[in-house]
């Protein structure tokens, strides 16, 4: 079944790139809306923008949605892999700037949040993608890739030369809360250097130390250190579920990235729908439902949350 929150639910905080006060609201949706943003701030042009990957506009740092009418939200990639974790299937999303608040880099408010306000059932059956042949998409030593699966599966691989995160890799299926308890508290992360580059140019400028992991060389400067050893490859696997997600519908397959990041996975999603035979619809029985990512979630979870 479809199903949305019991009730709305408010975040404040700052956009990572803009560093101004943002305020947004996931409110409860009727089936068959799907994920849905709303500029509140928009007079004279049509503020709705579907978080689909027909709207995803192409940029290295994060995951932005745009309309017709030149509306822009970015940064949607942390809500939308609590959304898809969660397994909220309709909501529409209320805010008052261009970009999501960053929080504090990963999505465990947003899961806490949505698990603490609860899900109903929504009477209408729920259909998902399901893989039937490989595709992939390469980008010099970057992959990015669909294999055929029952579940929806994520397997990353990063290589950094700086040392406090170097080679780093993990493979998780990710049915019955495992982005809850596995990957949800998971933050962004950044060299020193990157971050002192973009300051300068004007960007990231509501990035802080509290809501990212930066790090220099071996050195992770971020005060407590590093939530889990693999906190990097972790994160990659939460933009990962959350730029899935603007499939429209849960995925049933394994996802391979190798050194990849938004735009790479945006890019396969337009290969996979540009590729007929590659995908189908299924309904999603009871069985299949018992591994998407959503089913089973419940506050017990949270205590595996940081």
């Amino acid at each position: 079944m479809q199903a949305t929150l019991k009730t709305h639910v408010t975040f404040d905080g700052v956009g990572l790139h803009s560093g101004r006060a943002v305020r947004m609201v996931v409110r409860p949706a009727l089936a068959g809306t799907g994920i849905v943003f709303c500029r509140t701030d928009i007079l004279g042009r049509n503020p709705i923008i579907p978080a689909l990957w027909h709207h995803v506009m192409v940029s290295p740092l994060n995951t932005r949605i745009e309309n017709n009418d030149d509306v822009v939200v970015s940064t949607i990639e942390h809500v939308m892999a609590a959304l898809a974790g969660c397994g909220i299937t309709n909501a529409r999303i209320d805010i008052d700037r261009g970009e999501v608040p960053i929080m504090d880099g990963s999505a465990a408010a947003f899961v806490r949040a949505f698990v603490e306000a609860g899900l109903v059932a929504q009477n209408s059956p729920l259909r998902a993608i399901e893989i039937l042949a490989p595709i992939e998409v390469r980008r010099g030593d970057s992959v990015a890739r669909l294999d055929p699966a029952t579940s929806l599966q994520i397997d990353f691989a990063i290589d950094f030369d700086d040392a406090a995160i170097g080679r780093q890799s993990k493979t998780l299926n990710m049915a019955n809360g495992t982005f809850v308890r596995e990957l949800c508290d998971s933050r962004t992360f950044c060299r020193k250097s990157d971050v002192d580059a973009m300051h300068a140019n004007g960007l990231a400028l509501g990035g802080t130390y509290e809501n990212a992991v930066v790090v220099d060389g071996a050195d992770v400067l971020s005060p407590g250190g590093l939530r889990h050893k693999d906190e990097a490859v972790r994160h990659k696997m939460l933009d990962a579920l959350g730029d899935l997600y603007t499939a429209g519908a849960p995925i049933m397959g394994r996802y391979t990235g190798v050194r990849a990041g938004h735009a790479m996975t945006n890019q396969l999603l337009r290969a996979l729908f540009d590729t007929p035979d590659a995908w189908r619809w299924v309904t999603v029985d009871a069985a299949s439902a018992a591994r998407l990512p959503g089913v089973g979630v419940s506050r017990a979870d949270l205590y595996a949350v940081a």
